[in-house]
């Protein structure tokens, strides 16, 4: 029988934490022509035995993905035992870990280093193996692209897909299939039973709480709040929800409010059959509530049968009444982003919370995180260290209080990067804020965005997948897949994210300019205008205009939208300024302002080793020793 005739079928036993890395050897093998099975929840899911034990005993080869995380795998030891006695075992290591006693004989193929390009040696090893565990010649060279396999066989694996038909924004659900993972979730808004709409930020803020709670258990996958609200009020069957979605299960609720008693009421709903699970309605004193959200992530784990962390209910909580409630109001204030008035509101509720309960670490990190963005969007020059260090201190103050609140050391990343261009610093808190905070998309955003400036492409990519996962239908969450790509100089997967968060979101800014940039770059000179010119922000979109008339050969225009950039910003636009002398050819004042930039703390110098603007001058031996100097490597 030739290759063509017998594809072979391959096994994908990993760990669940290393997702993203096993995705893109799937997709590596498929394109080789192999037949790929694989788990999505490989580390839990006891419905799931039967299918497992089939495909394994029907693979050709089993691939086993040892890493740190796997190698603790009881599911993984297991798969890749069953694969030794069969001889059918190809074991790969995609971080350097020693694999587990047992298997230490066997030669590892080492991928610890490869990144996801088809024709590396690696993966050509990986072929051979595969090759010679099946007792056959390789089905394809692993360096030559062919179509994808179509036969692919899911478990409960596969990406996250939006695709925009008719205006309309559809998700196939978390993995590219028809049916959803069973142990997905939505937890949808909580109403606000009260009569009284002041009193949203209660439900609001319990939904969002709740919600938090259950993204740091790691066996289950918690569909991010943008894209849970997309349900309408009309969107009533559970079924029909749950399919929209692509979730297993429903988390629903309602809060009704009467003086210092808040009645709470929820309800777990089987997405496939549509039938209750589990439901309960408590009456509780205000400052029970967030003791409450930690009991009801609890019942919810216990009915989907999902151990969860003993210290992950409760983690930087509080039990004042009067702290909650301005932390709750806090954050509500914060999350409209609308302008600087409501950030300072914001604040100052952040501040009577941690006032009220100095050892309340969720409003210290949340209070850090208000400061920086105060310093970062509307701060002046003299205001931006102040805030920067306030920032800084209210972090660590919610790190010493709770060492794995993935929110403090998030806080405490962005106010050192951001605040003080201190890469090296950055680094350990957002790589702790990503180990605690995985199924959380805002960290994982974040995170993605810290590590692609890092020049650290490959988790950055892996890393925004997840978000993505995550939270499908978040404009922000496809900017920054957008500006991943644009940094990464993969400009059509730019200009594709850049179209798809305007389509859910036409006034979110930056995108336009971005992606007019990325057009600029592409050569694609009428269409990059058309972008640039509905950019809402006049920091961008003068800066990008600015550069757009220069390559189009008129140097007036250029020079009278750089003028406008100059008066209308001025110092809070340096960085920019930076970069349209670059592109204008002029080396030596690019620099100068880039030095500018590094002494007013412009948050722009962020990019500085990523931004495709500055190309011109990336060689000058004077940009090399300040990206040096800056701390990127």
């Amino acid at each position: 029988m030739s290759n063509e005739e017998r594809q072979s079928t391959v096994f994908l036993s990993y760990a669940h934490a290393d997702k993203a890395r096993a995705q893109r050897i799937s997709s590596a093998l498929e394109n080789a022509g192999y037949t790929v099975w694989w788990d999505q929840l490989i580390e839990g899911g006891s419905q799931f035995a039967r299918s497992i034990d089939e495909a394994l005993d029907k693979a050709d080869a089993v691939v086993v993905l040892w890493s740190k995380n796997s190698i603790d795998s009881d599911w993984v030891r297991d798969e890749a035992s069953h694969a030794r006695d069969r001889k059918r075992l190809v074991p790969v290591s995609i971080d350097r870990s020693t694999p587990p006693l047992g298997f230490r004989q066997y030669q590892m193929i080492d991928l610890s280093r490869w990144r996801g390009k088809a024709d590396a040696p690696e993966m050509e090893a990986v072929g051979r193996a595969i090759a010679a565990a099946v007792g056959q010649q390789p089905l394809a060279q692993l360096t030559k692209s062919q179509p994808v396999n179509r036969r692919k066989v899911l478990i409960a694996g596969g990406a996250a897909v939006v695709a925009a038909a008719g205006g309309a924004i559809a998700w196939r659900g978390w993995f590219g299939g028809s049916q959803p993972e069973a142990r997905s979730i939505a937890i949808l808004p909580f109403k606000n039973l009260s009569g009284d709409p002041a009193q949203a930020f209660l439900s609001d803020g319990l939904t969002e709480e709740i919600r938090s709670t259950l993204a740091r258990n790691a066996g289950l996958k918690v569909l991010a709040g943008t894209t849970s609200a997309t349900i309408s009020k009309d969107d009533t069957d559970a079924k029909s929800i749950s399919r929209k979605l692509g979730v297993g299960y429903l988390l629903d609720g309602s809060v009704q409010r009467s003086g210092d008693r808040v009645r709470v009421s929820t309800n777990l709903t089987n997405g496939e059959t549509g039938f209750s699970e589990w439901s309960q309605s408590v009456d509780r004193q205000v400052g029970d509530i967030f003791a409450f959200q930690s009991e009801i992530a609890s019942n919810v784990s216990n009915a989907l049968s999902v151990q969860m962390a003993t210290d992950a209910p409760s983690l930087g909580g509080t039990e004042n009444a009067k702290a909650y409630e301005a932390y709750l109001r806090g954050k509500a204030l914060y999350n409209l982003a609308k302008n600087e008035e409501t950030d300072r509101e914001a604040r100052a509720n952040f501040e009577l919370a941690v006032a009220s309960d100095p050892n309340f670490a969720l409003a210290h990190a949340a209070l850090s995180r208000v400061l920086a963005s105060l310093a970062s969007q509307s701060a002046k020059a003299n205001e931006l260290k102040p805030l920067y260090t306030a920032a800084v201190q209210q972090a660590e103050r919610a790190i010493d209080l709770a060492p794995k609140l993935a929110d403090g050391h998030l806080a405490l990343g962005y106010s050192k990067f951001a605040g003080f261009l201190d890469v090296r610093g950055a680094k350990p808190s957002y790589d702790r804020a990503y180990e605690y905070g995985r199924g959380d998309a805002d960290i994982v955003l974040l995170y993605a965005l810290y590590v692609v400036r890092a020049r650290r492409f490959a988790e950055a990519r892996d890393a925004i997948e997840r978000a993505l996962a995550l939270d499908p239908l978040n404009p922000r969450t496809h900017r920054a897949s957008g500006l991943i790509a644009y940094a990464s100089r993969r400009y059509g997967d730019a200009v594709a994210a850049y179209r798809q968060a305007l389509q859910l979101n036409p006034e979110i800014s930056n995108a336009n300019a971005f992606m007019g940039n990325s057009l600029m770059l592409m050569n694609k000179l009428p269409q990059a205008r058309a972008a640039i010119a509905s950019e809402k922000s006049d920091m961008f979109r003068l800066t990008s205009q600015a550069i757009l008339e220069h390559r189009f050969g008129n140097p007036a225009a250029a020079q009278e939208a750089y003028a406008e950039l100059v008066t209308k910003l001025g110092d809070a636009a340096v960085y920019q300024q930076a970069e349209v002398m670059a592109q204008f050819g002029r080396t030596s004042e690019a620099i100068d302002l880039l030095r500018r930039a590094r002494a007013v703390g412009d948050a722009g110098l962020t990019a500085i080793a990523t931004d495709p603007m500055l190309d011109p001058i990336a060689r000058d031996p004077d940009f090399v020793r300040l990206v040096k100097e800056l701390g990127f490597a």
